[in-house]
């Protein structure tokens, strides 16, 4: 038997890896982060599986599914929302799991920054404007490790990708504002991929309004950089036609 963490993806049920989902039907028992993961995802699951929301259990009872199914020789789909490896809190699990000598697998899942980068119809590496995107969170509960606050990351003015952030939209906006600029564009999405999914635009001087106007306050991903502009860049060297021969092989037509 094995332990599966399975990146659900954001929301959306269609977004969500063949493997994922045919684990999702095959495993006896299913650990869901329920106020994470919509049931929708959970929607072909075998009718006799155990399906268990684990958001009011601590570890060591999320622990204990997985060590009981063990025994029973089960194998679990342990389902995350996003994907695992992005603020996916597996660590802790994967950790407890190679003490206790129980197998298990990773399955990645689409981030809610991909998601919210195509939601937006937007690209969030472009020539001349930004080749890194930095993902990140905002001081919490949760401090920073040393270098990586958000003034100290500001300054590469890269694409920023700011998780579990909204409610200190304020700060970050003021922390931003000496290196990216007033005008510097701003997408906030809330609930990628759900039914009640909402996104906003706008830039840093604008968007703390915007924000507490339509009154979110959790589950939204923060996206900052000139690539929120998609008139703001120059043409790549992969389709320009004079690098042709350089950058893409020469390709066969196929003729009916």
């Amino acid at each position: 038997m094995s332990i599966y963490f399975i990146g659900a993806g954001p929301g959306d049920p269609e977004l969500i890896t063949v493997k994922a989902q045919r684990l999702i039907r095959q495993c006896p028992v299913i650990l869901y982060a329920g106020s994470l993961v919509p049931e929708a995802i959970l929607a072909e699951a075998h009718s006799d599986a155990l399906i268990i929301d684990s958001a009011p259990l601590h570890l060591e009872q999320i622990i204990a599914v997985m060590q009981q199914a063990n025994k029973e020789a089960k194998d679990v789909a342990r389902v995350h929302s996003g994907d695992p490896s992005i603020y996916g809190a597996i660590g802790e699990q994967m950790r407890r799991l190679d003490q206790l000598v129980i197998d298990y697998e990773v399955i990645p899942g689409v981030t809610a920054t991909s998601a919210s980068a195509a939601w937006l119809k937007r690209e969030l590496t472009l020539p001349t404007i930004s080749q890194t995107v930095i993902y990140t969170r905002y001081a919490g509960k949760t401090s920073m490790p040393d270098g990586e606050d958000l003034t100290s990351l500001a300054q590469h003015k890269a694409t920023l990708a700011i998780h579990l952030g909204i409610s200190r939209i304020h700060k970050i906006v003021e922390e931003l504002i000496p290196y990216y600029g007033k005008d510097c564009p701003v997408a906030v999405c809330y609930k990628t991929g759900w039914e009640d999914q909402i996104k906003v635009e706008g830039t840093l001087e604008t968007i703390t309004k915007i924000v507490r106007e339509k009154k979110i306050t959790r589950t939204a991903l923060i996206l900052v950089g000139s690539v929120l502009n998609p008139q703001a860049f120059e043409t790549s060297y992969l389709y320009d036609a004079e690098q042709a021969n350089i950058f893409r092989p020469r390709g066969k037509v196929n003729k009916k």
